[in-house]
């Protein structure tokens, strides 16, 4: 009994060992799986992450060869290190803040180099021993004025990185040259390594599939805007519920949540802005684009986010307000809701297309006109006196709402026919044909071309009296008629 006990405790041992390893090899798989998935769907995402990989890889490798080709490092030495290091910290992900870094690398070693030899050459005036203190002095003047420098918005923006390589710049060479007699060759041999790694990143950067900075600024601005406009045309009718009292199907409503994205995106258009202000003249975009103005509508973009996420905490209250005040409002907020999309949509579409905003001139007035008729019907009065008031402030406060985005609307077209007046938007291709004016009838074309006389209108008496009327209100029509005249006409 006991070798059959002892027997069985060992098999289940077994059994509970071979089941972990197997847990863990499934757990090991799925991780495995998860990581690959991910890395797929990380470059599917955006493609031009791969091909920035492949770039880094490139500019490293060539500037590797300075150490790797005998040439080349007798020149440089240890030095072509350098040019290594600033490959590794200057290549970015767009042409902007890749050369961003690169002219803040190559002018703070510049001068940092020939004031860390100013400071040596004085420092050697002072004796053996008074070297040291000079250099320690020039050393700590150097650190605190830069180190305060980075804390200035302005600087931090666009020149923190810069005030960053002078401190260590100087700092390096200055200290180095106390033990080291050649300081001169020392700064030269730092500034040009440094100038090799930062000119490959910026030549492979902009020759070889560039990625825009101020591309992306622009797209995101256009991207921001129109998130907004789909939720405006689709908030009336999610509101009063118009779609399910007609018993239509519940159709897919993330583009409800699609603001959520705007109200975060001030750091990411700020970024883009800087970086975008380093690149050269590009595609449609000029040197010297007023970048600014990007930065003033996302602002304002942000502003009616803001409202529209008040809104959105009224689509599923507990206290909607009463139904009878709903309809009553419901006409008048579902125009304003839908024009002001349509108004933001047609903006974020001539940002795209880089083409002057006129066609949101109608949506605004719209809107407008339709917040003028719902003041005028909440001073009217829209509930009694008897009505419980935890039922009126909802529907009260998503008109105001709604009245605060027409006017935020109507902020964002101002800015963007700014935009559009800096940035020499092109204006839009009328098209040939007129969609008010009616067709030619092609039915009868070929019988009208072989009519080349004179053609006498019959009419009763009653038109008669009314002969010059068509001559001066369709001017249109009548011109239609006498070139392509009716077969119902008389040919004298």
């Amino acid at each position: 009994m006991d070798l059959e006990s002892a027997s069985q405790v060992k098999q289940g041992l077994l059994a509970g060992g071979w089941s972990r390893v197997k847990a863990l090899a499934k757990n090991f798989k799925t991780k495995v799986f998860d990581f690959f998935s991910n890395v797929k769907k990380l470059g599917q995402d955006d493609p031009r992450r791969v091909v920035h990989s492949l770039k880094v890889g490139l500019a490293l490798t060539l500037v590797s060869l300075f150490y790797y080709y005998q040439p080349l490092y007798d020149s440089f030495g240890v030095s072509a290190m350098w040019a290594v290091m600033t490959v590794v910290v200057v290549f970015e992900f767009s042409v902007g803040a890749t050369l961003g870094k690169g002219v803040n690398r190559g002018i703070a070693t510049l001068l940092a180099g020939v004031l860390a030899v100013g400071a040596h050459k004085l420092a050697i005036l002072s004796g053996r021993i008074g070297e040291p203190i000079v250099l320690g002095f020039f050393v700590f003047i150097q650190a605190a004025v830069s180190t305060f420098a980075r804390f200035y918005p302005k600087m931090k923006a666009r020149y923190d990185y810069g005030l960053l390589i002078f401190i260590l710049t100087f700092s390096l060479i200055s200290v180095s040259g106390y033990r080291d007699d050649d300081l001169l060759e020392l700064a030269h041999k730092r500034l040009s390594t440094v100038l090799i790694g930062g000119s490959t990143c910026v030549v492979i950067s902009i020759l070889l599939f560039p990625v825009w900075a101020g591309q992306d600024l622009h797209n995101l601005t256009a991207s921001n805007i129109e998130k907004l406009a789909y939720f405006l045309e689709g908030f009336g009718d999610e509101y009063f519920k118009m779609a399910e009292q007609e018993g239509e199907p519940k159709e897919d409503k993330s583009f409800l949540q699609g603001y959520k994205s705007v109200l975060n995106s001030k750091s990411n258009e700020d970024a883009l802005a800087n970086f975008a202000r380093w690149e050269p003249g590009h595609g449609r975009f000029q040197f010297r684009h007023p970048w600014k103005q990007y930065q003033k509508v996302g602002a304002l973009t942000r502003h009616c986010a803001y409202r529209i996420e008040s809104l959105s905490g009224y689509l599923n209250a507990d206290i909607q307000g009463k139904p009878e005040i709903r309809t009553r409002i419901q006409e008048t907020c579902t125009k304003m809701s839908l024009e002001s999309g349509k108004a933001l949509k047609e903006l974020g579409l001539a940002i795209k297309t880089m083409t002057k905003p006129f066609g949101a001139d109608t949506h605004i007035e719209n809107s407008k006109s339709a917040a003028k008729n719902l003041n005028s019907l909440l001073k009217s009065g829209l509930w009694d006196d008897e009505m419980d008031l935890l039922e009126i402030v909802p529907v009260a406060t998503v008109a105001s709402l709604l009245i605060d985005v027409v006017n935020c609307t109507e902020e964002i077209a101002e800015s963007v026919r700014e935009l559009a007046s800096m940035a020499n938007f092109q204006g839009i291709k009328t098209s040939s044909v007129s969609p008010e004016k009616p067709k030619p009838d092609q039915s009868n074309s070929h019988e009208a071309m072989n009519c080349s006389s004179v053609i006498i209108t019959i009419g009763d008496g009653e038109s008669s009296s009314h002969d010059q009327e068509p001559q001066n209100s369709s001017p249109t029509m009548n011109n239609t008629s006498s070139s392509r005249p009716s077969p119902r006409t008389a040919e004298v």
